[in-house]
C-alpha cells in the first residue's frame, strides 16, 4: 500500500506511520502539482482541503482520501459521493484549540479588549463598560466534538448553555438543554453569546441571515468557527453597522483571505482572525494518531473511526 501525504508534515510523524505499519509505502509533498504526479499510483490520499485538486480523483489505484481538516465540503465530489473512494476527516482533534479560541474571543468582548487595543495604539487611557461571562446565556448551534467542547468550559464559565442540535437527544456534560433545529428560534432569541459550530451542507448554508440576526437580542455577540459561508455576511455587516446585535467574533468568510475592501474591517464591534482557531502546536501530532487509527480499521477491515457520510457532508 502506498500512501501519499500532500501536506507539510515533520519526519517525526512520517516515521510514526511507518513504524506502525511497516508494510506501507510513505511519499510526502507539499506542492499539489507535484502530489498529482505522485497520486498516480497511490492507494491512499492524506491532504488539506486548500491543497485538493480535482484531478488527484482520476487516480486509478486511489481508494481512500483522508481529510486533515474537520469540514470536507472541498471534498465531495462525484467520485466520493458515488462511494467510489472513501473519505475519512479529522474530527474530534478541534475541540481543545477552537473552544479556547471561542473563548478568548467571548472574553475579548466581556471584558473590553476590543476597545482597549484600539486605545493602546492611540495612547488613550479610556475605561468602558465591561460585563462578566457567569450567568450569561451561551447559545451552540452544533453539538458534535467541538460544541461539546465549548458547551463545557461554558459550564465550567458558570454559563446557562443551550444547543441547538439535528438529532436532539439528552443534554451532554455542560448543556441545560438540548433543542432540534424547530428550537432554533429561541435559542437566537435567549443566547448572550451565540456560537456556530456546524459543518456547511445544503442546510445550513446561509442559515444565519436578517431575518435570524434580527430575533437575536441587541447586546448579543455571535461567535463563527463553522464557515463563512453559513452566514449571510451581507446581512451580518448591516446588523453589526444599525447595532442589530452588539458584536461578532469571526474566524471565517464567504471569501478568505478576507478581501481588503470588505467592510468587516472597519467595524469596531467585529474581532476578526484568519482561520485560525484550530491551529495548535498538537494539531498534526493528533491529526496523525487519528489517521493510524483510521488506516488501523481500514487494513483489518474494520468500521473506520471518523469515516464521512458523503449524503450528510459530514
Amino acid at each position: 500500500m502506498k500512501i501519499l501525504i500532500n501536506s507539510k508534515i515533520s519526519q517525526e510523524h512520517v516515521e510514526k506511520i511507518i513504524s506502525g505499519f511497516p508494510a506501507v509505502e510513505v511519499v510526502q509533498t507539499e506542492n499539489p502539482q507535484e502530489a498529482e504526479k505522485f497520486v498516480r499510483d497511490a492507494d491512499v490520499l492524506i491532504t488539506w482541503w486548500s491543497n485538493f485538486q480535482v484531478a488527484f480523483l482520476d487516480s486509478p489505484r486511489l481508494r481512500w482520501v483522508h481529510a486533515l481538516s474537520a469540514g470536507v465540503d472541498g471534498f465531495l465530489l462525484p467520485s466520493i459521493l458515488e462511494g467510489k473512494v472513501l473519505l475519512t476527516n479529522s474530527r474530534g482533534i478541534h475541540g481543545i484549540p477552537i473552544s479556547e479560541h471561542v473563548f478568548a474571543l467571548m472574553l475579548a468582548f466581556s471584558r473590553g479588549l476590543n476597545h482597549f487595543a484600539r486605545h493602546q495604539a492611540q495612547k488613550k487611557w479610556q475605561r468602558v463598560t465591561l460585563t462578566e461571562l457567569r450567568g450569561k446565556t451561551l447559545g451552540i448551534v452544533g453539538m458534535g466534538s467541538i460544541g461539546s467542547e465549548i458547551a463545557r468550559l461554558g459550564a465550567a464559565f458558570g454559563m446557562r448553555v443551550m444547543a441547538v442540535k439535528r438529532s436532539p437527544g439528552p443534554a451532554p456534560e455542560g448543556v441545560n438543554r438540548v433543542v432540534g433545529t424547530e428550537g432554533m428560534e429561541m435559542v437566537l432569541k435567549e443566547s448572550d453569546y451565540l456560537v456556530l459550530a456546524v459543518p456547511l451542507t445544503p442546510e445550513t448554508r446561509g442559515m444565519i441571515g436578517a431575518a435570524q440576526l434580527e430575533q437575536m437580542k441587541p447586546t448579543a455577540v455571535l461567535i463563527n468557527i463553522a464557515r463563512g459561508e453559513v452566514v449571510q455576511e451581507e446581512q451580518l455587516v448591516a446588523a453589526l453597522q444599525q447595532g442589530v446585535i452588539a458584536g461578532a467574533g469571526l474566524d471565517v468568510f464567504e471569501t478568505e483571505p478576507l478581501p481588503a475592501d470588505s467592510p468587516l474591517w472597519q467595524l469596531e464591534n467585529c474581532i476578526i482572525t484568519p482561520h485560525c482557531a484550530a491551529l495548535s502546536p498538537q494539531y498534526m501530532t493528533r491529526a496523525i494518531d487519528l489517521f493510524c487509527r483510521n488506516l488501523d480499521a481500514f487494513l483489518q477491515g474494520e468500521p473506520m473511526p471518523t469515516l464521512v457520510d458523503p449524503g450528510r457532508g459530514y
